[in-house]
Formats: C-alpha cells, sequence, structure tokens
C-alpha cells in the first residue's frame, strides 16, 4: 500500500510539472467503447473469496461474449472481490471492467498453466529453448477490446516463478501478465498490475494500442519484470502511468537475431509520455532486441528515480535490423547509475545459429532538454567499429553527480553527431553547436 501512495503521489507531481503537457495526448488514435450489452462474472459462479478457483467463470463469461455476439460487444464486470483463476483468453468487441476493489489473482499452480508457441520473431522461448507458458491474459487475433475500471487490479503472484528462475528449474519461458499478439484497437487503462511473472504488458505484432493511466509494480529484485514492451507493433500510446518494475520501465523491441530479420516486422509510431519510475535497469529503452527494426518512437516528460540507467538504447552485434529517428526529450532523473547509454554491445543470443556480420544501423538519435541529480556517470555512447553511431544529436542536458556538480564525462567511440549546450561536455566525437535546434539537422 505504501508503495501504490507514493506512485500515485510522484505521478500528481509529474503531472503538475508538465501541466501543459497534459494536454497533449495521442490516446485517440483508439476510441474508447461504451457497451450496452453488460455481464457479471458472477453470473457464470465467480466467488470472489480469494480461494475458489474461477478459471471455468472467466472462460464460460468469455465464451458467452464469443458466440452470443451482441451489438457493439459485451462488458464483463469483476465486482469487489479476490477472483483466483488460471491463464485465460479474451475476445474481440469487450471490456474487462475492474470495479474498486476487485482483484483477478493468478494461481500459484504452475502445472496449470498452458503452452503455446514461440513467437516468430524470436524463434524460441525468449528464456528457454522451445514454447513459453501463455500469458496469464492472453489475446490473439483480436479487434476492439478494452482492459479497464476503477482502478482494480491484476495481480500475476509471480513469487513462485522468480523462484524457479533464480533456482534454475524452469522448464520453459515464464509467462506475460497481459499479452496481445495480432490484435488491433486495444485499450488498457485505469487498472493496477503487479506481480507478474515475467513481462507484465506485451503487445506484439500488433497496432492501435493505448495504455494510459495505469500502475505497475513488482519488486525490485524481481527477474525480467519489463513494465510495458510494445513488440513488432505500430501505432502505440504509452501516457500517464507509473511504473516501478525489477527491469526496463518501458522497452521497444522487434525480435531476436536471424529470427526477428527473418520475421522482418518493425516496431514504430510508438509514443511514451508522462510516464514516472523507478527500476534497478533502464528508465525507458529501445532494445536490445530489435532486429525487426525500431523507427520513430517519441518519449517525453518522463520522470525517473532510483534506475539504473536513465535512457537506454541498445543492440549487439548480429542483431542486424536499424534503430532509427528516436527521441528523448524532457527527462528528469534522480539518483541513477548512468544517465545515458547508446551501446551496441548488450543483450545475448537465441542459439549459435546468429550471423556476426548482421550489423545493425543505428542514425537519429536525439537526446534533449534532460536534468539529472545524483547521476553516478553522465553515459557512455559505444557503437561498432564496422557499423558506427551516426546522427546521434544531445542538447541541453545537465546531469549532476553524486558528490560534485557534474558527474564524470562521457565516454565515447565509434559514433558521430553534435552537442549542444551540455554538461559534462559529451566526447570529442560529438561537434559542438552553438545553434540552437541544431539536433534537427541530424535527423
Amino acid at each position: 500500500m505504501f508503495r501504490l501512495v507514493v506512485s500515485v503521489s510522484l505521478l500528481l507531481s509529474c503531472f503538475n510539472c508538465f501541466s501543459l503537457a497534459s494536454l497533449i495526448t495521442c490516446s485517440g488514435i483508439v476510441p474508447m467503447r461504451y457497451r450496452n450489452d453488460k455481464i457479471s462474472i458472477t453470473d457464470f459462479g465467480g466467488i470472489g473469496d480469494g480461494k475458489t478457483l474461477n478459471t471455468k467463470a472467466f472462460r464460460e463469461a468469455i465464451y458467452r461474449i464469443q458466440h452470443l455476439r451482441r451489438r457493439g460487444g459485451t462488458l464483463l464486470y469483476i465486482p469487489p472481490g479476490v477472483y483466483l483463476t488460471g491463464s485465460f483468453n479474451l475476445t474481440s468487441h469487450m471490456t474487462l471492467y475492474l470495479a474498486r476493489g476487485a482483484v483477478i489473482k493468478a494461481t500459484e499452480d504452475t502445472r496449470s498453466w498452458p503452452l503455446v508457441a514461440p513467437l516468430p520473431s524470436y524463434g524460441r522461448g525468449r528464456e528457454r529453448p522451445g514454447g513459453r507458458y501463455m500469458s496469464f491474459i492472453h489475446g490473439d487475433g483480436l479487434r476492439d477490446v478494452v482492459i479497464t475500471g476503477e482502478n482494480g487490479t491484476i495481480d500475476g503472484q509471480g513469487a513462485v516463478w522468480w523462484n524457479m528462475w533464480r533456482q534454475r528449474t524452469l522448464p520453459f519461458t515464464r509467462p506475460n501478465l497481459i499479452e496481445f499478439m495480432n490484435s488491433r484497437n486495444i485499450i488498457i487503462s485505469n487498472v493496477i498490475f503487479q506481480n507478474s511473472p515475467f513481462w507484465n504488458i506485451h503487445p506484439v505484432y500488433s497496432s492501435h494500442i493505448v495504455i494510459r493511466y495505469v500502475t505497475i509494480l513488482a519488486p525490485p529484485d524481481s527477474p525480467n519484470t519489463d513494465g510495458i514492451d510494445p513488440d513488432s507493433s505500430t501505432n502505440v500510446c504509452i501516457e500517464d502511468s507509473y511504473i516501478s518494475t525489477g527491469d526496463d520501465l518501458v522497452a521497444v523491441k522487434s525480435g531476436w537475431d536471424e529470427y526477428g530479420i527473418a520475421y522482418g516486422r518493425c516496431s514504430s509510431g510508438i509514443t511514451i509520455r508522462r510516464v514516472t519510475g523507478s527500476s534497478p535497469f533502464a528508465g525507458i529503452a529501445v532494445g536490445s532486441e530489435t532486429s525487426g527494426g525500431v523507427e520513430n518512437v517519441l518519449a517525453e516528460h518522463i520522470n525517473l528515480y532510483n534506475v539504473g540507467v536513465g535512457i537506454h538504447v541498445k543492440t549487439n552485434m548480429g542483431r542486424g535490423g536499424f534503430i532509427r529517428n528516436i527521441t528523448f526529450s524532457d527527462v528528469y532523473m534522480e539518483n541513477a547509475r548512468k544517465g545515458i547509454k547508446i551501446a551496441g554491445d548488450v543483450g545475448d543470443h537465441p542459439d549459435d545459429k546468429f550471423n556476426p556480420n548482421a550489423l545493425p544501423v543505428v542514425k537519429g538519435v536525439t537526446i534533449k532538454n534532460v536534468w539529472g541529480v545524483k547521476v553516478q556517470q553522465s553515459g557512455t555512447i559505444q557503437g561498432l567499429k564496422n557499423s558506427p553511431f551516426t546522427g546521434i544529436c544531445l542538447s541541453d542536458i545537465n546531469l549532476h553527480g553524486v558528490t560534485g556538480p557534474t558527474s564524470p564525462p562521457f565516454k565515447c567511440s565509434d559514433v558521430s553527431g553534435t552537442a549542444y549546450q551540455v554538461n559534462p561536455w559529451p566526447c570529442s566525437e560529438l561537434t559542438s553547436s552553438q545553434r540552437t535546434g541544431s539536433c534537427s539537422n541530424y535527423l
């Protein structure tokens, strides 16, 4: 409860700091649907006592929505209570609505989790060879789905999965909390997500996704509990949310090495705005799985506290693909191990079949209007010898150190671009610019 109160207060302070920015939103890319037809999970025998297993009730309710096909779709209401359940699939033209005090809680019986095929752009499970466990709440090929409510909770009870990972007893890759595949027109808002077994919200091969007014919580030592990972997806809007997890708060991805190259589906048109949070890893990241390409990403008005790396663009040899036209703007970070990192040596490989000569192309990364306090190291920009990073522009950046007025200077290699009003000065590889707005020359 304390963490949630803190998160809400930080989020409100973020809104106050950027009151003008709060008028700007990308959420209109998906219209909110009103459903005339409404049913309750209790109509199907749902019992919110925290003990009764409600998997059958959820599956029967969704079967009813799918097959009766009411005009305008159907709202499935989850009243106050704790509804224990196994994983289940959503269907098109539905709203999953959690009332205040409603909790949908995942069973801790890992044996009941169905296995699904690996994503074709990954070629295998992200953690283990072979298939992967189905996400707690899953959707494939859906249209017009809303998950919303009065800040009810979806709880993945991930501790049992985290322990399996730590003890190296995982037979397959852990399940995400929410995953939409091959889907379109999805809204996720006004819900608390906590204790995901693996990544929290994972839209993959999807488009027109809005994620707004969500809170995502997991302990800082929970492994790989990324907050929101848009993956080979387009037109994604992430706004007005608080995330505190054990891994990257938001990470844009597009496939893994030779499998992602072959699948060839990029992530594009991603907006991340007014996100506040903390993580021992990255605040806002691109990568490291970017083999299908990532382009046209805007992250602005971001507040980060107690983070490993504030802004992280990461790829590796064997990834192929591209990272281009990426903008980070108006970022505040406090107590960060490293302020900015752009690197070509991050992340592992799915197997030994990757092509080391498949080099990523990184071009047009703009980072501007950044203020950091208690930043241990300003940053590193390390391109690849045979594929230097180009068009890197840093502008109006002040990163203050832990003990002195500024943190240690940047370290750079195999990179070209420009810098304007950066303190401490980044590196000789980035040429000095005296012109305001010079970053636009490098896009």
